[in-house]
């Protein structure tokens, strides 16, 4: 008894990893199928149940299956685990939200291109110069003000990497 409820949950959490890379690649109809399978191997009113039917949700709609998808948010709202229930919630706030009319300026015209016949008529595209922007003058260094006098930077700097790499691999 205890081996096949193991096996079970196994084969739910196999299927449930398969639906999760499934939706991931964005075949939907295929991680419907996964995260149906994996429900079906695994209790609903666990965690994992819980997990899946998320996932199912959000599967649902994906594939444009609104309707499923709302129908068991619903249901989720009261499994037994809160965070599950929590999830469930936001699922449901987004998917119960109006659709956003689009404003025509947030769209791009494509032109129709069909009408335009091609006979004895070739295009060139020629792309237009470049603007040459003013050279800017760099200011003069006078170099009889550069401080040229060696102040060991260098080396304390070469000294400390080297002691500090010391005591890395010596910790090691």
């Amino acid at each position: 008894m205890i081996e096949r409820v193991t096996t079970e949950i196994e084969l739910a959490k196999q299927q449930f990893q398969l639906g999760q890379r499934a939706f991931e690649n964005g075949a939907y109809r295929r991680s419907i199928q996964a995260l149906e399978q994996a429900i079906s191997s695994a209790n609903p009113n666990t965690a994992l149940g819980g997990e899946i039917q998320t996932w199912l949700v959000t599967a649902y709609q994906a594939a444009g299956e609104t309707a499923a998808a709302i129908e068991l948010g619903e249901r989720l709202l009261r499994h037994p685990d809160l965070k599950i229930r929590q999830q469930a919630q936001r699922l449901l706030y987004i998917l119960k939200a109006p659709a956003l009319k689009p404003r025509p300026e947030w769209l791009s015209q494509i032109p129709d291109l069909t009408q335009i016949s091609d006979e004895g008529k070739t295009t060139q595209y020629v792309s237009p110069k470049p603007k040459r922007l003013p050279k800017k003058s760099e200011p003069e260094l006078d170099l009889s003000q550069v401080n040229t006098q060696d102040n060991r930077f260098v080396w304390v700097a070469l000294a400390g990497t080297l002691l500090a790499a010391g005591l890395y691999w010596l910790s090691s």
